[in-house]
């Protein structure tokens, strides 16, 4: 599978960190890469902030070279500030360029952008045209299979952004009406991929929450990538797990609750110098990630909750330090 100047080679199809806002941040991004992401994808980033030099949205378009390859994903409604956005990136020098149409936030959609584009294919179509004449970028597609039920274009979709010259589309195997909800219908994916007219690289999105599910998915509808958002949210393990047991058909043992400890050491230490938030500001957002950090463990909700009071780094560490002594004592009978 290539996108621009990026080839994976191998007997399973590259993983990719999926975009998540307030979650696919520079920190996260590189424990990912180093838990076996093969590529990721930035948090969506506004065009409006970008050609307005809003500094949120450029601090959000910093990229590292650890971790590439690494793609800038870019959300709007107005044709001139998507253009002009796509040519604003080159200058950060993304491996590529992402285009979200599958945000299904209602105040996105309400705007015309993310998902909202869904109930207009034919702006799509020109939209998408006009960002990839406006930049030397290779252009990617991240969407859903359609607006509802009743309106999934997926196919015709395909065909025409294929047409107008993108480099790979992601689909998310859900419409918008769906949200999260439900089971991601994947055979959607395997119809794209059937298909002998369409030769850019498809990426599965949705559902992908173990090696197992990879493994199904993967074998049932072939896509040439395969994209993980929610079950690496506190669990950048999952990459790593899923790659093992393509390679081995084993399942790795979980992570200790040492490896644990020692992975959100690291995660808070990359953000206090990657991000450009506060310390406390850093501390606060990375309760997001505590559920999928102790998942699976024994009493993990009372290791959660432990660590929610931490107002400081300082106060996090001495927490999490204390967290193998809570753990012994939990596991005592009274």
């Amino acid at each position: 599978m290539r996108i621009g100047r990026v080839e994976w080679r191998g007997i399973m199809p590259p993983l990719f960190l999926a975009p998540m806002e307030d979650v696919s941040d520079a920190a996260f991004r590189r424990l990912c890469r180093e838990m076996g992401a093969d590529a990721v994808v930035t948090e969506f980033i506004s065009s409006e902030g970008l050609i307005r030099q809003i500094e949120k949205s450029w601090q959000k378009a910093r990229i590292w070279d650890e971790e590439r390859p690494v793609a800038i994903q870019i959300f709007g409604g107005d044709i001139s500030s998507m253009r002009e956005a796509a040519r604003l990136i080159e200058r950060v020098r993304p491996d590529w360029l992402d285009i979200n149409y599958g945000c299904p936030v209602s105040k996105v959609v309400c705007k015309g952008a993310g998902a909202g584009i869904l109930r207009d294919i034919d702006r799509m179509e020109h939209l998408t045209r006009e960002i990839v004449q406006s930049t030397a970028l290779p252009v990617t597609v991240k969407t859903r299979l359609g607006w509802d039920a009743s309106s999934i274009r997926i196919m015709e979709v395909a065909h025409r952004l294929q047409a107008v010259g993108i480099a790979a589309l992601t689909v998310h195997a859900r419409t918008r009406a769906d949200g999260y909800a439900g089971d991601a219908r994947w055979e959607w994916i395997g119809r794209l991929k059937s298909d002998p007219n369409l030769h850019i690289p498809i990426i599965g999105n949705g559902d992908i929450d173990s090696p197992q599910r990879a493994w199904e998915f993967y074998h049932a509808y072939r896509p040439d990538g395969m994209m993980i958002g929610r079950a690496a949210i506190g669990y950048p393990w999952i990459f790593r797990e899923i790659k093992h047991y393509f390679l081995t058909g084993q399942l790795l043992p979980p992570p200790s609750l040492e490896e644990r400890i020692a992975m959100i050491d690291k995660h808070l230490s990359y953000a206090l110098r990657l991000l450009p938030e506060s310390p406390q500001k850093v501390v606060i957002e990375l309760r997001k990630h505590y559920a999928g950090y102790f998942k699976g463990l024994p009493y993990a909700k009372k290791l959660r909750l432990s660590l929610m009071e931490a107002r400081t780094p300082d106060e996090l560490r001495r927490s999490l330090a204390a967290l193998p002594t809570l753990s012994q004592k939990e596991a005592v009978p009274s």
